[in-house]
């Protein structure tokens, strides 16, 4: 079981280009950020110092894919702990960005601390795109004018509630963003994030994967402050090996160095194909452990579960194991389907299975079943238990088929989509994996209805 690093790689060669929305509070950060994305991810509300907890997520415009930060409003002269906070990570926010995305209120004009923001950012010699909210129409507005002042270029007219002006803000954010890096990603069998919460043994885990010392290893919480990328040779395949900061909860993340960690181990989990979870056998599982697992889940990866420090465990027999491993399914159900797997990083003892885990889990999550396939498992399934029933009269499957891998994609042309409930899709989850396995790896069914019954509606 050969594995072998090779080194000269460009740590961020695969990693997204970073744009981060910055500004004092109220002058809509989080609309534009939930603008952007398509979608409501951010919490929104008409007054100051709603977001505190940063979000970060996966963005694309015009075939670019960025990752886009939102932050907490920044004050000139933060006054209150959780303000100096906010405003530190803020600052980090912008040192670390490819492209900072400025926003201002257009309809109260150049507010001290937006000219103090615009003081920040230029010297922090980041290109910034400025965009003017809250000004609904575009085609007479000159609210945007006065911001000139500010020495950041030409300001781009926007109203991130209604969406006026964002397509023209997007292309200037593009536009900025740096070159895409030539990368040999592809060639890679595998990207492997490897994820938990801090001081569990992630770094001890992978410099044992290595063989060697590759990332640094303290006793302090937390020591890891940066996504580490190696690639290896494993078996005869490449394998991106990502050794990500430790995640903490969002509230827990209190400091600018911890929020820039954040950022980075959400950008290896958008990366990955499979998350190795990694977690502390003394400790036991906690809800922390379980809501990291589960954001990997449901971002689309597959995932190993990895209890470290077991050799720490005075009785380790079999059914104590099998105990732990029944108590830990029954917490969280995404783990009914997710191999456990025990290991002491310090002995080394198992550590290099998680690698053929891993493979294993990949492969499962890459399968493609033939369609044919699909509906004679299907048939047994209905004919077992048929759909729910309705007032509206039955509810027919007429056939499935898989339309997408890594995570497994399935569609069903259903008579009545919306009636179809997540109980019995649950249950056709369950006979498929039954049927085909996913190991560790997600699953979605997506019901749909067919294009005639959607014209006679």
């Amino acid at each position: 079981m050969a594995i072998r690093a090779r080194d000269g790689r460009p740590a961020d060669a695969v990693a997204l280009p970073t744009v981060a929305i910055v500004g004092r509070p109220n002058v809509g950060k989080s609309t534009l950020f939930n603008r952007i994305l398509g979608r409501r991810v951010a919490i929104v509300a008409e007054r100051e110092g709603v977001t505190r907890d940063r979000q970060f997520s996966r963005a694309e415009w015009t075939g670019r894919e960025f990752l886009l930060a939102d932050t907490g409003g920044i004050l000139d002269v933060p006054e209150r702990p959780l303000d100096r906070e906010v405003r530190g990570q803020v600052l980090t926010a912008i040192a670390h960005a490819d492209v900072v995305l400025f926003v201002v209120d257009g309809r109260t004009g150049v507010h001290p601390v937006d000219e103090h923001v615009a003081d920040l950012l230029r010297k922090s010699d980041r290109p910034v795109v400025l965009a003017v909210n809250k000004l609904d129409e575009l085609a007479t507005a000159t609210g945007h004018l006065e911001f000139y002042r500010l020495g950041l270029g030409d300001p781009v007219p926007v109203s991130a509630l209604s969406g006026r002006g964002s397509g023209d803000l997007l292309d200037r954010v593009v536009a900025e963003l740096p070159e895409a890096v030539e990368s040999d990603e592809e060639e890679h069998a595998l990207r492997l994030a490897v994820i938990g919460k801090p001081n569990v043994g992630k770094s001890s885990f992978v410099n044992r994967l290595l063989g060697e010392d590759r990332v640094l290893v303290h006793e302090e919480a937390g020591t890891t402050r940066d996504a580490i990328d190696t690639t290896l040779e494993f078996e005869g395949e490449r394998v991106l090996l990502v050794d990500t900061a430790g995640l903490r909860r969002r509230s827990r993340v209190d400091d600018e160095v911890e929020f820039y960690s954040r950022l980075r181990a959400a950008g290896a989990i958008e990366r990955a194909d499979v998350c190795l979870l990694v977690t502390d056998a003394r400790a036991g599982l906690t809800n922390q452990d379980f809501r990291i697992g589960e954001e990997a889940w449901e971002k689309g990866c597959g995932l190993v579960l990895v209890v470290n420090k077991w050799d720490l465990i005075e009785d380790r027999g079999p059914d104590v194991l099998a105990t732990f491993e029944r108590e830990v399914r029954e917490r969280a159900p995404y783990l009914r389907w997710v191999p456990i797997l025990t290991t002491s990083a310090l002995s080394g003892k198992r550590v290099r299975k998680a690698l053929e885990l891993a493979r294993e889990v990949q492969a499962q999550r890459t399968r493609r079943i033939a369609t044919a396939e699909v509906n004679r498992v299907l048939g047994t399934l209905t004919a077992r238990k048929q759909p729910p029933q309705g007032g509206r009269g039955d509810v027919r499957i007429r056939y499935g088929s898989q339309v997408a891998t890594a995570p497994p994609r399935f569609v069903l042309w259903v008579n009545r989509p919306k009636d179809l409930h997540r109980t019995y899709l649950r249950y056709l989850a369950n006979g498929f994996r039954d049927a085909w396995g996913f190991l560790g790896s997600p699953i979605r069914i997506s019901p749909r209805a067919p294009k005639d019954e959607r014209r006679n509606r």
